[in-house]
């Protein structure tokens, strides 16, 4: 072991069919969007670092210093690497970096030519999704109704205390009519100048008591501080809203996580918890494509994922899903904008609708009979219905 030796590379060449040599091939295949061309030049290069974190995903390895120490250690990594050892901290920088995020969206074209040229896919895409708990405390919810709620009873405050500074010994001029929660900061600055005021006037008469004007700013700074309390609390529930977006709950710790109920239920109470619904992609159970969804029903998330599977150029010509991903308006974008794909997703009721005791209840309107000229129904009691409006 203490014989003197000359440091060469790494020589060593897995076997013909380890995963790290297509690992090298897929990677050595992506094109770099944007190139490191201003700033510091990179001490390590971003294809060596991918490398090096998709070999250790496939071993299970997922903590950045195991990763690091993987480097060190394992020899199939040494290779890919070039005995190239970068740190944790530089690992961890660039597992949350956006340029891994489009090298990874990248891969995926790269790996779907592959398959397909080796014959190893067809043109069925089949789609199903998953909630995965997020990382976030469980009772860290924020609710997009209670804050809806909340604010509309702090403006109730806001403008009750606005007629009671009227009616009060403060003296300055509000406006109440054309009142808006916006306004609070011109408020409380007539209010903060007022109790400037006031404390001359107290200056001036420290010596009669007892003294009307401490009273009067008193009142004032009660105001003020009542008054500053709602203009951050409408804040608080206009940041609380922002973040919130288009859902209905959100968690405090991961703005990201929505409040979902999951598969895992111990205390069978239907408890909501910060998951994410993640939507994936297969063809001959090779992984093709995947997007993290904030919504937690299947039926939205169908529409944006076939979008996100369109222009990354993975998606089939057949499109097969369960019933959750039924529903007119699916079928409609399906048909309207991927023309040249086929829906093979059942919806909810498709199998009860061919069995006979759906087929001959008279309560269902699709048993009825439909005068397509009129656009009128007639039900087996001989009871026309006509058609009204459109409703959603």
């Amino acid at each position: 072991m203490n014989q003197l030796s000359l440091n060469i590379p790494t020589a060593y060449e897995p076997e013909l069919n380890h995963p790290a040599r297509y690992i090298n091939r897929l990677v050595e295949s992506l094109a770099l969007r944007r190139p490191n061309i201003m700033g510091r030049p990179r001490e390590y290069d971003p294809r060596m670092l991918l490398k090096l974190v998709l070999l250790a995903y496939s071993y299970g390895i997922i903590s950045s210093r195991k990763i690091e120490r993987f480097a060190r250690e394992n020899i199939i990594a040494m290779s890919l690497t070039q005995e190239q050892r970068p740190t944790y901290r530089t690992i961890a920088r660039f597992i949350v970096s956006q340029e891994l995020e489009d090298m990874i969206q990248s891969s995926f074209k790269e790996f779907h030519d592959y398959l397909k040229a080796q014959g190893m896919i067809d043109e069925a895409s089949f789609i199903d999704g998953t909630k995965i708990l997020a990382n976030a405390n469980k009772f860290s919810f924020v609710w997009k109704k209670r804050t809806i709620k909340y604010r509309e009873l702090n403006v109730e405050k806001a403008q009750k205390l606005i007629r009671e500074i009227k009616q009060a010994e403060v003296k300055i001029d509000v406006d109440e009519d054309s009142f808006d929660i916006d306004q609070l900061d011109t408020i409380i600055a007539l209010l903060e100048q007022r109790i400037e005021e006031l404390n001359q006037r107290v200056a001036e008469t420290a010596k009669v008591s007892p003294n009307p004007v401490k009273q009067e700013r008193r009142h004032a700074k009660k105001y003020l501080h009542a008054l500053d309390h709602c203009r951050q609390k409408h804040l608080e529930y206009q940041a609380q809203s922002q973040i919130a977006g288009q859902r209905n709950s959100y968690s405090k710790t991961d703005h990201d996580a929505t409040f979902m109920r999951l598969k895992e239920d111990p205390m069978r109470n239907g408890q909501t918890k910060p998951a994410y619904n993640l939507q994936i992609m297969t063809s001959s159970q090779y992984v093709l494509g995947y997007e993290l969804m904030q919504n937690p029903t299947d039926t939205r998330t169908l529409i944006p994922f076939l979008s996100h599977l369109a222009q990354n150029e993975v998606l089939g010509r057949e499109i097969v899903a369960d019933a959750g991903y039924g529903s007119e308006r699916n079928y409609k974008y399906i048909e309207d904008e991927l023309s040249d794909c086929t829906a093979l997703i059942p919806y909810s009721t498709m199998i009860k609708e061919n069995s006979r005791k759906w087929r001959s209840d008279d309560r269902k309107v699709m048993n009825w009979e439909y005068h397509e000229a009129d656009d009128f129904y007639v039900n087996p009691q001989g009871v026309r219905f006509n058609f009204k409006r459109y409703a959603y």
